[in-house]
């Protein structure tokens, strides 16, 4: 089965640990090895080495060859990001340059998974429903009402693991979480997908006629050895819009969810890394890394990378990230707000600290 890794993102919500040059996707942030090598690792039980394309910015194709140096898989550089639907659109064409037709895997490559064989397991059941057309898509089983995360509900039961989806919605209000997850038909929408590169481009081509057409004439110059050249002129051109718009919510295929309970976390932010090791506060819910001293803290996420050493006092709900080059503090229940520092940063043409 292949797989398509998207490793294409720039992680701004991680500033200022994340970079342009290393964004998230290349951080070791929960484990030894950097999250982009954790999640090809979970994919091997479905995509030997040859069948695991990596979708990257070109602009870190040496830092990928050199983390996947002793392995086959196939990396594909995209001149610049563009969001999920290029992305995925691309991944289709290269499929099926390689003469294959049947399902495959689209995901992420910053996300944390907890049971990676309740996650592929999954994945099986998805290509089995979408094997002679449709798309599936893996719907986390939420354990809180969350608002960072938008939300698939299901509709009509096909089978034990599978059913369609009824319908996307945005990212709630707290008090509209709640009631998702009361009735228990509504999941997180983690950006996984699996369909045919045959079906993901039929509804490119019905949803984005543009998109589809600078997809054939790179699909043509994958065929006359011309690719490399026709990508770097095209691809900037495109419009940059993500998968769940520019197809799944119109999508006039059968959509389906599979519900996953695999102990998932989109590790979008600092405050879902705090809550991702809850293991490791401390009885005040603090969560300390680096040379650093807390006195009557609470609930507060201090991260010091080789930093000076930092002393906290009476703060609460605080977020303190020290870099060789930048400090950040925050309330870490508005981390999301985070790439709006970034944003401020290339406005000012602060280029030294992107």
């Amino acid at each position: 089965m292949i797989s398509v890794i998207m490793a294409g993102g720039s992680g701004t919500r991680f500033w200022p640990l994340s970079r342009k040059s290393r964004p998230k996707q290349f951080l070791s942030i929960f484990g030894k090895d950097p999250i982009i090598i954790e999640t090809y690792r979970r994919i091997k039980p479905i995509s030997r080495e040859e069948e695991t394309l990596l979708i990257i910015n070109k602009e870190h194709k040496d830092l990928v060859e050199k983390l996947f140096q002793n392995t086959r898989v196939r990396i594909i550089e995209e001149p610049v990001g563009k969001n999920t639907c290029p992305c995925i659109g691309l991944g289709s064409i290269i499929a099926r340059h390689m003469e294959y037709n049947d399902p495959m895997v689209f995901l992420p490559a910053d996300h944390y998974i907890e049971h990676p064989d309740i996650l592929i397991s999954s994945i099986k059941h998805g290509a089995e429903a979408v094997s002679s057309g449709g798309i599936a898509t893996i719907g986390i089983v939420p354990d809180r009402p969350d608002t960072g995360y938008g939300y698939i509900k299901r509709g009509e039961k096909i089978n034990n693991s599978i059913y369609q989806v009824e319908k996307f919605v945005e990212k709630p209000d707290i008090q509209t979480a709640r009631k998702y997850l009361e009735s228990g038909r509504y999941y997180w929408n983690a950006g996984i997908f699996i369909a045919t590169p045959d079906t993901i481009l039929n509804q490119i081509q019905r949803h984005n006629s543009g998109l589809f057409n600078a997809l054939m004439e790179l699909e043509h110059a994958l065929k006359k050895g011309q690719f490399q050249s026709v990508i770097e002129r095209i691809y900037p051109e495109i419009e940059s819009i993500s998968f769940d718009y520019g197809v799944m919510e119109k999508a006039d295929c059968p959509v389906y969810v599979v519900p996953c309970d695999c102990g998932w976390a989109d590790v979008g932010s600092w405050n879902a890394l705090y809550r991702l090791k809850s293991k490791e506060h401390d009885n005040n819910g603090n969560l300390i890394k680096g040379d650093t001293l807390i006195i009557d803290c609470s609930n507060t996420f201090v991260h010091n990378k080789n930093g000076p050493f930092i002393a906290c006092v009476g703060l609460k709900d605080c977020l303190v990230i020290h870099t060789d080059d930048a400090i950040l503090i925050a309330d870490i229940n508005r981390s999301q707000e985070v790439k709006s520092v970034v944003e401020s940063l290339k406005n000012s043409n602060r280029e030294d600290l992107l």
